[in-house]
């Protein structure tokens, strides 16, 4: 089964290849909308080339945006570059190591699911 690598707009019920990055700078009350960034991060929106020209942004806030024209990404260098990073991501040995077990045996995170230690009969 083939999986395609390149990224949709973020706008919902859009299809369309994204072709730009929109990021929020707050404390600026700007929006930035910029080239296609190179990995999809969670604080940043991909967007098409007709959402990225159309964006506008809430009273008072500014909308810087890239000139000149979107290109679309090559499909074989994006799934080139995310085959690298997967591989250069594997490969990292800074890795941070898992949190150390507490003392009652559970893992020590604090999500809604945890590893509890048997019962000793």
């Amino acid at each position: 089964m083939f999986v395609s690598s390149v990224r949709k707009c973020s706008r919902t019920g859009c299809l369309q290849p994204a072709v730009a990055t929109l990021t929020y700078a707050y404390s600026d009350s700007t929006a930035v909308v910029g080239p296609l960034a190179t990995a999809s991060e969670p604080h940043s929106y991909d967007l098409c080339e007709e959402h990225a020209l159309r964006l506008t942004a809430p009273k008072g806030w500014e909308v810087v945006r890239h000139e000149g024209s979107f290109a679309e990404p090559d499909r074989s260098d994006d799934e080139l570059t995310a085959l690298a990073e997967a591989v250069r991501e594997a490969g990292r040995s800074d890795r941070p190591a898992p949190p150390p077990a507490e003392p009652d045996g559970t893992s020590g995170r604090r999500g809604h699911l945890r590893v509890l230690p048997d019962p000793i009969s």
